[in-house]
């Protein structure tokens, strides 16, 4: 799952980018609010976490402008301004959680973990196909009651299936979502690999992934 970190201290960003993908995301780090805008119009993201004071735009304008668009992407305002009435402004303009810094990595990851729980129609809290259920925030996969173990890759193209099941999902939409760099799958037969190793590990479940050659892949019931 894809996160975006926009914070302008170029070692804190680092130190979140790298703690975020040992943890499991997908993380793009940006250095200002113009940027994270652009970013959050391009991409589809689980969460976004803004620094409040960043070069070109703060990320209370880039909370603002998401919400005025109508964008309902959780956002975690994670700044050093720990006034009560800066929480007030950041919460009332949008913001779904705050967190003042210096902060807790542990505590961090709890909290984008509950973000994701909380229940919206894109993402519901648990994903469901046939027999196969999916807990995002858990990423734990379950075909007739029994655990399937999956790679991050393979829960990364899985989640991203069942969401959007049963749609055919371009294979750019997958090397968007699982993909640091989604030229390192798209140019390659990469996808077309960890497809085949999840197909593998899903045999016994009641789902089949289909292949529509030339567009994606497709989840559906078997």
């Amino acid at each position: 799952m894809r996160i975006l970190v926009a914070e302008d201290d170029e070692a804190l960003r680092s130190v979140l980018e790298r703690g975020l993908k040992r943890a499991g995301y997908i993380v793009d780090g940006v250095a200002d609010g113009s940027d994270a805008l652009t970013y959050l119009r391009s991409y589809e993201y689980e969460v976004a976490i803004l620094d409040w004071r960043m070069p070109v735009m703060s990320g209370i304008e880039v909370l603002r402008s998401l919400r005025r668009s109508g964008t309902g992407v959780p956002v975690l305002m994670l700044t050093a301004r720990d006034m009560p009435t800066d929480r007030v402004v950041g919460l009332d303009e949008g913001a779904d959680d705050y967190m003042v810094k210096p902060f807790d990595f542990p505590e961090l990851l709890a909290r984008l973990r509950a973000l994701q729980r909380r229940p919206s129609d894109a993402h519901p809290p648990q994903l469901l196909v046939g027999d196969l259920v999916y807990e995002p925030t858990s990423r734990t996969v379950r075909a007739g009651g029994k655990a399937i173990g999956l790679t991050q890759i393979e829960l990364g193209i899985l989640e991203v299936l069942l969401q959007r099941s049963p749609a055919v999902v371009t294979r750019r939409s997958i090397a968007l979502q699982v993909w640091q760099y989604e030229a390192d799958a798209v140019g390659s037969n990469t996808i077309e690999v960890h497809v085949a190793h999840l197909r593998s590990k899903l045999s016994g479940a009641q789902v089949r992934i289909e292949t529509h050659r030339g567009v994606g892949y497709r989840l559906v019931p078997a």
